[in-house]
């Protein structure tokens, strides 16, 4: 259950991560080159808020990544809540998926193109015709997608994308194209663990559907998880007040943006991420023109 990046042709970066062997670093300022960890045990309900403390002790709840296909990633869903304690003593991974770029005719599959059954699924998982079954969606920049747990979904080649997504590191690879390494080995593959994480009934409700006034926060995705807004910023300074008991992420998908909290400031590049401390209750925005998504839980 690794990560894609660990053996084929992609670019991942973890902006802000709290996984066990891959737990981000402080980038600048005073606490520069500390972990996030050391983060949350030194400033607590100060750094996620109190409710998120309550809930997640020193663990961030979150896991935020930029991911650069260059060929097809594996075919994969993630388990539930429930069933990643009992396996894997781990939280489930509902994510979700921001489009930076495309290549022309570039793909996602996300869930099934027909209605499905574990005999029909398991017929073709065996006949190694599993794409058949599967729903392939063209992608543009700015197309957003949410990917519940228990839904097939992978990556096509030539996209460049967020990922929002609970904290977690448990996936279940159910079919990688046939590929193998150099010596001859194909990756592993999780299809026991994987028919009975599958949610059968899901619907077709996955396509992220959202405003994009400029200078607004625009809601994107409200769940249990994490509220994520599309925030076009355009010559424009904006003045934010943090009125969630909840720390703020920022991700730059587009264009350079300057945030100042209290008497620091800070760039945001496109492909770059900021985490604002709970404790801070207000903040500036401003820019020419980026887009950026505001994360908080």
């Amino acid at each position: 259950m690794n990560k894609e990046s660990d053996s084929f042709a992609v670019g991942e970066s973890w902006e802000i991560s709290d996984v066990e062997g891959d737990i981000s670093l402080v980038a600048n300022g005073a606490h520069k080159n500390k972990s996030l960890k050391f983060l949350l045990e030194s400033f607590e309900s100060e750094l996620i808020g109190k409710r998120n403390h309550e809930i997640f002790g020193n663990t961030f709840p979150l896991l935020i990544k930029f991911i650069d296909a260059k060929e097809n990633l594996s075919i994969q869903l993630h388990p539930n809540d429930t069933l990643a304690a009992e396996r894997h003593d781990s939280y489930g991974k509902t994510e979700m998926w921001y489009v930076m770029q495309a290549d022309h005719d570039a793909k996602l599959i996300v869930g099934f193109n027909q209605k499905m059954t574990p005999e029909i699924y398991l017929k073709h998982l065996k006949e190694k015709t599993l794409p058949e079954i599967l729903n392939f969606e063209k992608v543009k920049p700015g197309d957003a997608y949410f990917i519940e747990v228990g839904r097939i979904h992978a990556i096509g080649a030539g996209v460049l994308l967020a990922e929002i997504q609970q904290t977690s590191d448990i996936t279940y690879r159910i079919y990688d194209w046939d590929r193998k390494d150099s010596d001859g080995n194909a990756r592993d593959l999780h299809n026991d663990l994987a028919l009975d994480a599958i949610n059968f009934n899901m619907d077709d409700d996955f396509r992220v559907r959202y405003s994009q006034t400029e200078n607004e926060a625009n809601n994107m995705v409200s769940c249990a998880y994490f509220t994520t807004n599309h925030l076009a910023v355009s010559n424009k300074t904006l003045y934010k007040e943090n009125r969630f008991d909840s720390f703020m992420v920022y991700l730059c998908v587009d264009g350079e943006a300057t945030i100042k909290v209290d008497n620091h400031r800070e760039t945001l590049l496109k492909g770059e991420t900021v985490l604002i401390p709970a404790c801070f209750k207000a903040y500036e925005i401003s820019a020419k023109k980026a887009t950026l998504l505001e994360v908080y839980v």
